[in-house]
């Protein structure tokens, strides 16, 4: 490996193989394998610590949805026998502590520059290298940029006419006070019912004098049933890591171990189905859609599963009005991420926690001292803002990204995202996504989707560099057909009837189209290897600037 420059850059101009935008999980194992490789690299990360969105989002009650014996690296059989997990899910500072962990277990840190935004990288066709520059006033540049930006990291403000007025505290949940808040005695509002509120809601409850939770959409959440791990438990899941990881990566839609459903929803009794489901509820997570093979393709499937959850809720909430506020009914229980709480729904019966249904009328206006919903005014101390993120592409479209002939990415993509695989996008050379759009990323368990991006990458440049080949640039053809894959097999599903954020719906003016890849883990896995197999077909690729068809060399 070249010898890295001092990572001080203020105003210089610095060269590598490979420059790396994020230091979460996909920028840290990216950098480990380019370092493997021999690669020089260099990681720019605007916080000023390891972690991605374990860094930002510091809410009350954050923690994975993904059960933390398998929400964690694959890649070191040492690391995965020796880090010791203490709860079923993990929360969001033992996360960050177990990325810090790796960075400094793995000697990540030299190559890594905190507190710095890239806010550009341009592609020098003539030289053929993308020059990118950083906040700091610094230029790097290098033959390959990944970006590993993230796919849940650009929080999302909500325009809401006063915000800027408001004289308590406002707060939103992707960027959290790494000091935390204590809200004794606050009569606190939160705006938004999502993954985020849901977590913190109960968490904030005890402390508040009084919560306004301002809810337009509700949803399907599921109980965590988190607790304590024991060494037994621990030891268990380690002597069987080797099955773990192959069922994740080879065999699962998700990226998670489970024992597969082989039956539809209705092939069974509705006694049967209801013990089914009781038993899945009973134990708690995600795996709760697991229950039958159907529940995303047949919406009479999806039903009794939905309505199961709907008279779960009823049964919770002792204010029949509130229950069925809270009770989803505009789509199919899946379609948008189901959530895994503790306590959300019980702590509604609160005499202290108010639920405020916007859904017709919005907020009207944030007065300095409430929140006005209903022509009716909610006194509040602080505001909460749990709105979301503008995933899969918003936390890309904050660098100005230019490739061929000063195309701008946002240009191109200003009518959605378009990618060959998810990994890279036509006139953009040597451009790399990790868990972009176009893959399964968010429908899957993150880490298990990052290092298979991140392996795949790492497998192409070592082609590229056996073969003195100089660039790689997704295809046209390619990517048109892989898009419309994409397309095809989303709507083979019930998932495109909900206005989630997967389809870009929680952003105005954003266009709605479903950005993940819904086929499966495995399968896209598969086709992957395959692409990878055949010479890295649908890719072109060229040496010292003249055209070489990966495919033929």
């Amino acid at each position: 490996m070249s010898a890295a420059p001092s990572i001080a850059e203020n105003g210089r101009e610095v060269t590598f193989d490979v420059v790396v935008v994020g230091a979460g999980f996909a920028g840290l194992y990216m950098l480990h394998r380019l370092r493997g490789l021999g690669f020089s690299a260099r990681v720019y990360e605007q916080g000023s610590d390891v972690g991605g969105t374990w860094y930002w989002n510091r809410y009350p009650g954050a923690r994975c949805d993904v059960e933390s014996m398998q929400y964690s690296y694959s890649f070191s059989e040492e690391l995965q026998q020796d880090w010791d997990w203490s709860e079923r899910y993990a929360p969001q500072p033992e996360i960050l502590k177990y990325a810090q962990h790796v960075a400094d277990r793995f000697g990540l840190r030299p190559d890594i520059v905190f507190d710095t935004r890239v806010e550009r990288a341009e592609f020098d066709e003539g030289r053929g290298i993308w020059e990118v520059a950083t906040s700091d006033g610094g230029t790097a540049r290098a033959q390959f940029v990944v970006l590993a930006t993230g796919c849940l990291s650009n929080a999302r403000m909500p325009d809401i006419t006063g915000l800027g007025e408001f004289a308590g505290q406002v707060y939103h949940t992707g960027h959290w006070p790494h000091e935390g808040v204590d809200f004794t005695g606050q009569r606190v509002g939160v705006i938004g019912t999502g993954s985020s509120a849901i977590q913190s809601v109960p968490v904030i409850a005890a402390q508040a004098s009084h919560l306004f939770v301002f809810q337009r959409t509700s949803n399907f959440s599921i109980p965590a049933r988190n607790s304590l791990l024991t060494e037994e438990e621990r030891k268990a899941f380690r002597n069987n890591y080797p099955e773990i990881r192959r069922f994740a990566r080879e065999d699962s839609r998700n990226g998670i171990y489970a024992e597969p459903p082989e039956r539809g929803a209705l092939e069974d009794g509705e006694n049967a189905r209801r013990a089914k489901y009781d038993q899945r509820w009973a134990n708690g997570g995600l795996t709760f859609m697991l229950a039958y093979n159907n529940l995303l393709l047949d919406k009479a499937a999806n039903d009794t599963a939905a309505d199961f959850v709907r008279e779960k809720i009823a049964e919770i909430v002792g204010d029949p009005e509130t229950a069925k506020r809270l009770q989803p009914d505009n789509h199919p229980i899946g379609t948008k991420r189901i959530c895994v709480d503790t306590d959300y729904y019980a702590t509604f019966n609160r005499p202290d926690v108010t639920l405020v249904d916007i859904r017709s009328n919005g907020i009207e206006e944030i007065l300095p001292n409430a929140v006005r919903a209903g022509g009716e005014d909610y006194q509040i101390d602080a505001l909460v803002l749990a709105t979301g993120f503008d995933a899969m592409t918003g936390s890309v479209a904050k660098i100005d990204i230019r490739g061929r002939g000063g195309k701008a990415l946002n240009q191109k993509w200003a009518e959605g995202p378009k990618t060959y695989l998810g990994l890279m996008s036509e006139g953009f050379p040597n451009l790399f996504i990790v868990t972009g759009p176009g893959s399964p990323s968010v429908l899957s368990n993150m880490i298990v989707s990052i290092e298979q991006h991140v392996d795949w990458i790492a497998g192409c440049l070592s082609f590229m560099r056996r073969r003195a080949l100089a660039s790689i640039e997704a295809s046209h053809e390619a990517e048109e057909q892989w898009v419309a894959h994409v397309n095809e097999v989303a709507q083979m599903t019930l998932y495109p009837q909900a206005n989630s954020w997967y389809m870009g719906a929680n952003i105005p003016g954003k266009p709605r189209i479903f950005m993940p890849y819904i086929g499966g883990v495995g399968v896209y896995r598969r086709i992957c290897n395959d692409v990878a197999a055949k010479g890295y077909e649908g890719f072109t690729m060229r040496a010292n600037q003249v055209e070489q068809v990966a495919a033929t060399s």
